[in-house]
C-alpha cells in the first residue's frame, strides 16, 4: 500500500499495474490474505454516500448512512462499479483518486482498470493486501517544508513490463 498500487498477477508475473486509493486512517485497508468473495458490476454502497437537499444540492459530500437527513433531502449511496468485495464490506472498484489514501477501506482505482481486474478475476482468484499506509503530510499535519519536491499524483505506474489496459471492445460488457 505504500506504493498506493494494486498488481494484477498471471501465472504469478504482474502483468498490469493500477494506481489505488486504498482506506485513510480511521478507515485502513486491512491486510493480509483473502480470496474474491464476490463480483457485482453495479454495487452501491449501503454504508457511505453524499446527502442532498430536496433541490438536489449536495448537503454533505462524504456522509455515512446513518446521519440526519435535512427535510425533503435524501442519502444517496456512493457507486461502486466493477465491485470484487475480499473481505466483510471492503472491496476492489472503480472510483476517485485523489493521489493518497482516501476510502473508507475499499480500495479504488480508475474505471478502465477497474473494469480490467474485474474481467480478468473469478470469484475465489486470490487477493493479497501488504504494506503500510504512506504518511505524508496530508497524515501527519506536519506542514510541508519550502522546497520539497512533490512526486507525480500517481507517478510512473507501469514500465515497460506493464502494458496500459486494452482500449474499450468485447472487454468492456
Amino acid at each position: 500500500m505504500q506504493e498506493q498500487r494494486a498488481y494484477l498477477l498471471q501465472n504469478g508475473r504482474p502483468v498490469l499495474a493500477s494506481p489505488i486509493s486504498s482506506g485513510r486512517y480511521g478507515h485502513l485497508t486491512k491486510t493480509g490474505s483473502f480470496t474474491v468473495l464476490e463480483k457485482e458490476r453495479n454495487h452501491y454502497s449501503s454504508m457511505y454516500g453524499k446527502i442532498v437537499d430536496a433541490n438536489g444540492n449536495t448537503v454533505v459530500a462524504d456522509a455515512d448512512a446513518d446521519m440526519q437527513v435535512p427535510h425533503g433531502g435524501r442519502f444517496i449511496p456512493a457507486p461502486m462499479s466493477y465491485f470484487m468485495r475480499f473481505n466483510g464490506g471492503d472491496g476492489m472498484h472503480a472510483g476517485y483518486l485523489p493521489g493518497y489514501a482516501a476510502s473508507h477501506g475499499c480500495v479504488r482505482m480508475p474505471e478502465q482498470y477497474a473494469i480490467a481486474f474485474f474481467n480478468a478475476v473469478q470469484v475465489g482468484t486470490p487477493v493479497t493486501v501488504f504494506g503500510r499506509t504512506p504518511v505524508n503530510r496530508y497524515y501527519s499535519g506536519q506542514p510541508q517544508q519550502p522546497g520539497f519536491p512533490r512526486r507525480p499524483r500517481f507517478g510512473p505506474f507501469m514500465g515497460p513490463g506493464f502494458p496500459p489496459p486494452p482500449p474499450p471492445g468485447a472487454w468492456w460488457r
